[in-house]
């Protein structure tokens, strides 16, 4: 069987499957978690996954095939409902954990029954996530954690968090790091709001106080969590690339400037120059993140994830700000700065433009910062000299912290 015909096969599954999925749910009178879980059970959540686990064991290219068919008959997305997990928890918890820990989360997850978030970052473990102070003492069949995190998006909806601690602290900060599902419901689990420009409470920061979680929660093993963590932001690198496109952004833009009454003046002209630009540049980063996909397809890690989410990062900050000039002084005025408890339902909606603006700064911050991603591609794609590391090869607890 040639590839051209393999592919063609697999194309004509997933469409018979789609079409059984529409016909026997269909998305107007079937719940959103109905669906979903039908979805999965189709093979039709992550169709690249194994049979019996919400895939079909097919290429990850057919996913947006399948997602856009289900979009366009008014089906509900398993991404919108829980990003995190989806883009993130799911290929974690496929690729280290247990048989009976995929049979577990997967499917809850994929409905968005169980919301999932991202306990990694903390007040002084950002951008070197591998320093944390979080700590995991174990006690009996149980681990006691105690510590701090932040920047948790949805940690305030979220079932269950993605938790990195420190079991180890006499070896070197990177070996002494395990990898916990973190019951968010779970006494001693505090979650606090993070009021936002836009007046939403979209991140949190959380204080594990006591925390006692099973060694069944454990993905991956003890002293092995940097590995299991890598997987996860890799991911997170995909996601974010893939799914926060600036094409919004622009399209909004494009149609701003299609409703000026002004399309001639120097400064129309100058406005107009910069909208063609930066379309220019995002559809160059469209382009990467297939080019992305095709690699991931044949089983490749490049690095154009990082560089689309870099690039993205920047290019939606662009284009949200030259929405806001192109509204001239109507994108002074936003509605309500109040704060505002962010939930499932505001995930899929894009909200005004001068919304779009205020929030695009998180984009350079969220999923690694653009500095460090920029870093991270110097040194490793680049080869050009790394950053003077002092801590490198002392154990954690020999390590002066502020």
């Amino acid at each position: 069987m040639t590839l051209q015909t393999a592919e063609a096969s697999s194309l004509e599954t997933v469409d018979a499957a789609v079409d059984r999925l529409l016909a026997e749910y269909p998305p107007a009178s079937t719940p959103p978690a109905g669906f979903l879980g039908a979805q999965y059970d189709a093979g039709l959540a992550w169709v690249s996954f194994p049979v019996g686990l919400g895939g079909l064991g097919l290429g990850v290219g057919l996913q947006k095939h399948i997602t856009a068919r289900i979009t366009a008959a008014g089906g509900p997305s398993g991404f919108f409902r829980n990003p995190l997990g989806y883009g993130m928890g799911g290929p974690t918890v496929l690729a280290h954990g247990t048989d009976e820990q995929q049979q577990r989360y997967l499917r809850p997850l994929f409905t968005g029954e169980e919301v999932w978030c991202q306990l990694f970052s903390e007040p002084n473990a950002g951008s070197d996530l591998a320093s944390l102070a979080t700590v995991a003492v174990p006690d009996g069949d149980d681990w006691v954690i105690n510590g701090q995190k932040v920047w948790t998006s949805w940690g305030h909806v979220a079932r269950w968090g993605m938790l990195v601690v420190r079991t180890d602290p006499s070896v070197i900060k990177h070996r002494g790091l395990t990898f916990f599902l973190c019951d968010m419901t779970a006494p001693g689990v505090e979650v606090r709001p993070l009021r936002q420009m836009t007046g939403d409470a979209e991140f949190n920061e959380v204080y594990l106080t006591d925390v006692r979680l099973s060694d069944a929660t454990r993905i991956g093993a003890v002293g092995q969590g940097w590995g299991v963590a890598l997987t996860t932001l890799n991911n997170e690198r995909y996601m974010l690339s893939d799914g926060l496109s600036a094409r919004p952004a622009i399209d909004a833009a494009i149609r701003l400037w299609r409703e000026r009454a002004d399309t001639s003046s120097a400064q129309a002209q100058v406005l107009r120059d910069r909208l063609l630009d930066l379309w220019v540049q995002i559809e160059v980063t469209r382009l990467t993140v297939l080019r992305s996909d095709t690699d991931r397809e044949r089983g490749g890690t490049g690095p154009q994830g990082a560089v689309a989410k870099l690039a993205t990062a920047q290019l939606n900050k662009q284009a949200t700000d030259l929405c806001v000039d192109l509204l001239g002084a109507a994108g002074m005025i936003y509605g309500s700065y109040d704060t505002r408890e962010f939930n499932i339902e505001d995930a899929a909606e894009q909200g005004s433009p001068v919304r779009a603006f205020l929030r695009a700064r998180a984009n350079t911050i969220e999923g690694g910062t653009s500095e460090i991603l920029r870093t991270t591609l110097g040194e490793r794609v680049l080869g050009l000299p790394g950053d003077i590391r002092v801590d490198k090869s002392l154990p954690w607890s020999e390590v002066r912290r502020s």
